[in-house]
């Protein structure tokens, strides 16, 4: 879970500017300066980003960035799109409710600030499917803006160092000490930098994230109704299809679950009804 707060402004404490030290001395050496979206100072180009790293890796999302913008190179070329269009890019990325939040976006920022992006995370949150600590990062990395938000690598590197083997650990408490290490005016840099140095911490086995109040453990894809999901509009790429091939893609055992999926889908709006069969929407 990602969580967000407004900035307060704090004196930083001696064991603040000492972890700001570590984190900076780490990016110096270390950082992941490869990272296509951390050459760009593109709103749209990082929302994109932001939205494809939810729940998944990064070297996972990288060939997916550059096909997405390849073929929607232009926040008006994405709003103008149809959704079916999208979905297809988006196939094999997984959580597709994320292309379609994306999309809505989009055509939010054409036609109510006609193209142009708004450039503070109150506004930026007040997008369609983009939350608050999308917003906020979108904030930082493409403006600059302070601002005070958390993610895992996040998670993991504050709860290392400030909170010993503390379990239970509440997010207020983390975005306390965020607020006492955030170097004011360097939030794109600093970001980068923090997120970078807890992603090495879970790398080398270092994970806190358990131990944090809001953690809640993901479950497997195999089996689960996102693959059901998943399954069911990889065939729609191909084509529409009868409710019944749709049912038996995943074999008879899983046609109960199939049903719940498509039934989700539909109610979502990621799929439409054409005649007697389904497919992807316009």
């Amino acid at each position: 879970m990602e969580t967000t707060q407004r900035l307060r402004v704090n004196e930083p404490s001696k064991e603040a500017l000492h972890f700001r030290k570590i984190v900076w001395a780490f990016f110096e050496k270390n950082g992941r300066n490869a990272l296509p979206w951390r050459h760009t100072f593109s709103p749209y180009h990082i929302l994109v980003s932001e939205i494809m790293l939810q729940q998944t890796q990064v070297q996972r999302v990288i060939p997916y960035y550059w096909k997405f913008l390849k073929k929607f190179p232009t926040v008006q070329r994405l709003a103008n799109a149809p959704l079916s269009d999208v979905l297809k890019v988006w196939q094999g990325l997984g959580y597709n409710r994320r292309a379609q939040k994306l999309h809505r976006a989009a055509e939010e920022i054409v036609g109510h600030y006609r193209g142009s992006f708004p450039k503070t995370a109150e506004q930026i949150a007040l997008l369609p499917g983009v939350g608050l600590y999308t917003a906020h990062a979108v904030a930082a990395f493409a403006f600059n803006r302070d601002g005070v938000f958390i993610e895992t690598n996040i998670r993991t590197a504050i709860i290392h160092h400030f909170f010993g083997d503390k379990e239970d650990v509440p997010d207020e408490q983390i975005m306390e000490v965020l607020e006492q290490v955030l170097p004011k005016g360097k939030a794109r840099e600093w970001y980068s930098a923090l997120m970078d140095y807890g992603a090495s911490l879970k790398r080398s086995g270092i994970s806190h994230n358990a131990r944090s109040r809001t953690y809640t453990k993901q479950s497997p894809f195999t089996g689960s109704l996102r693959e059901a999901r998943g399954a069911i509009l990889r065939e729609l790429a191909l084509g529409a299809a009868s409710p019944a091939r749709l049912v038996d893609l995943l074999g008879a055992p899983r046609r109960a679950q199939m049903r719940t999926a498509l039934r989700a889908l539909f109610a979502e709006g990621l799929v439409k009804k054409e005649g007697g069969n389904y497919a992807l929407p316009d």
